[in-house]
């Protein structure tokens, strides 16, 4: 698993990356009530907003990790968003892609890295 300075994971299987938010995301937002989810088919570019997340705190947008295209969604999270608060790095995946250039992966921070980043960071 790797990770990025903006609270999301990433899980490799193959040429697949599945995609959510971290459990520090998920305790920042807290009770997430609305997902609006990508289309799968739509091709993305690093940091654009792809994923909009509501809580009763606040709005966050979902960017994405690098260039690449959606190939599947978690509709679940989209039906039922507690998810991401119950479950945030396993059942609340947000949306699974390929990547344009599988490198941009290895770039991603390791868990240690996101660890230090985190407590860097002050959070």
């Amino acid at each position: 698993m790797k990770y990025t300075e903006e609270h999301e994971w990433l899980r490799q299987d193959g040429d697949l990356f599945t995609v959510g938010v971290t459990e520090y995301a998920a305790e920042a937002l807290g009770d997430v009530v609305f997902v609006e989810l990508p289309e799968p088919g739509q091709d993305v570019s690093k940091g654009d907003e792809i994923v909009v997340v509501e809580s009763v705190k606040a709005a966050s947008g979902i960017e994405a990790p690098f260039d690449g295209e959606i190939v599947d969604i978690n509709a679940e999270v989209a039906d039922n968003p507690a998810l991401i608060n119950d479950d945030p790095q396993g059942a609340a995946w947000l949306f699974r892609m390929k990547a344009k250039d599988g490198a941009a992966f290895d770039a991603l921070l390791s868990e240690e890295d996101y660890q230090a980043f985190l407590r860097e960071s002050g959070r």
